[in-house]
């Protein structure tokens, strides 16, 4: 057969069959007219080294069992050769083995002492996101997904509600294993959805404007406002500018900083309330709504004068 056939039966290459050729595992027979004709048993020879070689021996270790094959044995294995072979290939992976184990350990033990060293967003000495209260948002500017600009100093009159969460996981696109145990990284919609499906009864409760902030981009964040058909924009903060200008709180996965959940009620451009820590961030917009509903603004009453 031509080499092109034999290339196609045994689902390797020409260049790889002329490799094998060139270090004698493979030889074809020369014909008159100067082509190369490979004998049947070629199949059966490349298969052997194809076989060995998915197993971790190099192309001249694959050597002793071609030959034998070669020399009309029908166990390549039988010979002393291949069974010195495979002991030292063993001993080569076991020596291997070891020292990958040493340096994963090596490297499990700097990313324990590492993740030790990390200091939140919360900075050293463990602020409290609560001390926030009082003070004004720094004029931060960002694009929604809306498209529109947002400055965080001037949100205007009322009250504003900004949700921050860590992450939201996307259909058919896999997390990296760092992110997976982040709490609800794969299904982390429920609460944007919570505060879409209610956000009417927010705003009547006395919220002026919602929004969602968290670290990813802003493609993410537009897919995700599109793919829920959120009635709010989502803020975009990769470079966690605003925690780091406030101290809020963030946390570490894998090689990703990310922010912590908290939700910020800003009153006329003042931080009124925050809610934190939020252990249950699907029914967290009742516990929003509730707390707008008890600290609703006061009409302004009109005075008549007589």
């Amino acid at each position: 057969m031509r080499v092109g056939e034999l290339a196609r039966r045994t689902g390797t290459t020409i260049r790889a069959l002329r490799y094998y050729e060139s270090v004698g595992l493979v030889v074809p027979r020369r014909l008159a007219n100067g082509y190369r004709e490979y004998d049947p048993i070629a199949v059966r020879l490349v298969g052997q080294i194809r076989e060995l070689m998915a197993l971790g021996l190099s192309v001249e270790e694959t050597r002793p069992f071609v030959e034998s094959i070669a020399a009309g044995s029908d166990d390549a294995d039988v010979c002393a050769a291949a069974l010195a072979t495979y002991r030292g290939t063993i001993t080569a992976l076991q020596e291997r083995i070891g020292k990958l184990t040493a340096q994963r350990n090596a490297l499990n033990a700097r990313l324990d002492a590492a993740a030790g060293r990390v200091v939140s967003g919360r900075s050293a000495a463990g602020a409290d996101p609560h001390r926030l209260i009082g003070r004004t948002l720094p004029a931060l500017d960002f694009y929604a997904t809306d498209g529109r600009p947002v400055d965080l100093a001037a949100l205007g009159p009322g009250r504003s509600v900004i949700f921050v969460y860590p992450l939201t996981g996307r259909p058919g696109v896999d997390l990296p294993n760092s992110l997976l145990e982040v709490p609800g990284a794969l299904r982390d919609t429920e609460q944007p959805a919570w505060f879409r499906d209610h956000h009417a009864e927010i705003r009547t409760a006395g919220a002026a404007r919602v929004y969602g902030l968290s670290a990813q981009s802003t493609g993410y964040q537009r897919e995700l406002a599109h793919r829920l058909r959120l009635p709010y924009p989502l803020i975009p903060d990769p470079r966690l500018t605003l925690a780091a200008d406030l101290g809020l709180p963030t946390f570490t996965a894998g090689d990703m900083t990310l922010y912590e959940r908290l939700t910020l009620i800003i009153a006329d451009d003042v931080i009124e309330h925050v809610f934190h820590p939020i252990h249950f961030p699907a029914s967290h917009a009742l516990d929003v709504m509730r707390w707008l509903t008890k600290k609703r603004l006061p009409a302004r009453t009109h005075h008549t004068r007589h």
